[in-house]
């Protein structure tokens, strides 16, 4: 072997052993051979925040079950950027890497691409972690009349992700519809997904509050993922559209178009309003469908939203996990024990 090669190899060697190593999974024995929607898992909120993380490497470092990243279109560039409050710049903790050693240096604030890259880049040097869920949150909403509509959130999804998505049509198999695949049990093991990300989203703030917005989110990739299938075509889509909102009974009862609701198996609500008592959370259980509780530090007796104590944490999510929680999601983002949690759901 010439020296130069030696050389380059050594340096390999140096860079991957520089990278940190992921929490193990804490949950109980025999989690690994759970059913995806068997399990109850932690999130992180605003994974993207600098203010949290340095880098987006870093929330994954964590063993984290979900992060989170807030998307807005930028229909005069063309580009997905990514950030709290600004539509038109991007606040965030991505980086522009090309391999796994460049994760932990270099700029941030980049864009939705470069923060897809680092969780393909992170989960290629972690290929016994996950399945992470990555919840995108629309801000504004799609601009499909505008060149950024969902046929362009999955060409950069895929282009940016690749063969680590775990895809719509990866649930259906020979089904009709998610609905059907969901409720036969069709979801791979945990163990089947290790190092794979399942894409979800929800309609934004700006965009729910925005009067003149008529087509929100969830339905528009709704109907796209519904036409895709009728098309032949549904192995384009890349993203679960998720169901905002807790409500009683069936939610995708708001869905006027009676045959959209069978694409929806993803549900994203409130902790608080899931365990209030008015909600039969076996009905998500039952029927093999996510459910991702959000602010579960607000459930009562609420706890600190960033740095309750490991012990408060972990009878929370043990809480949620009862109350049929797929994810629990909060700010908890110094408990890389409690991150790394995977329990039975119920």
């Amino acid at each position: 072997m010439s020296l130069r090669r030696i050389a380059t190899a050594l340096l390999a060697t140096a860079a991957a052993t520089l990278l940190p190593t992921a929490p193990a999974h804490a949950g109980t024995a025999g989690t690994a051979d759970l059913p995806f929607a068997g399990a109850t898992t932690v999130g992180l909120h605003n994974t993207y925040d600098p203010g949290a993380f340095s880098q987006l490497a870093r929330a994954l470092d964590t063993g984290t079950g979900m992060i989170e990243l807030d998307v807005w279109t930028d229909t005069v560039t063309k580009e997905w950027k990514v950030s709290h409050s600004n539509p038109l710049g991007n606040s965030n903790n991505c980086v522009a890497a090309t391999d796994a050693s460049q994760l932990y240096g270099g700029g941030t604030n980049k864009n939705l691409e470069h923060c897809l890259d680092d969780v393909r880049l992170w989960l290629g040097a972690h290929p016994q972690s996950g399945p992470l869920v990555v919840k995108l949150e629309l801000k504004g909403g799609f601009a499909g009349n505008r060149g950024m509509g969902p046929a362009q959130l999955d060409a950069l999804i895929a282009a940016h992700l690749g063969s680590t998505v775990f895809r719509p049509a990866d649930l259906l198999g020979s089904y009709a519809t998610l609905d059907e695949a969901a409720r036969a049990g069709n979801w791979p093991s945990r163990a089947a997904l290790a190092g794979r990300v399942l894409v979800d989203i929800i309609p934004g703030t700006a965009e729910e509050q925005n009067p003149f917005d008529t087509l929100h989110t969830d339905v528009e990739y709704g109907r796209y993922l519904r036409d895709l299938a009728a098309a032949g075509r549904v192995g384009q889509a890349q993203v679960f559209p998720a169901v905002h909102g807790a409500a009683a009974g069936d939610p995708r009862g708001k869905y006027g178009e009676t045959n959209l609701r069978p694409w929806f198996v993803l549900f994203d609500g409130d902790a608080a309003a899931y365990v209030s008592g008015s909600i039969d959370t076996s009905w998500y259980r039952t029927r093999h469908y996510l459910l991702v509780m959000t602010d579960a530090h607000n459930v009562a007796p609420a706890i600190s939203g960033t740095a309750p104590t490991a012990d408060q944490a972990r009878a929370r999510v043990t809480q949620l996990a009862a109350a049929n929680a797929s994810i629990a999601t909060s700010d908890w983002r110094a408990l890389p024990e409690i991150q790394s949690l995977v329990l039975p759901r119920g």
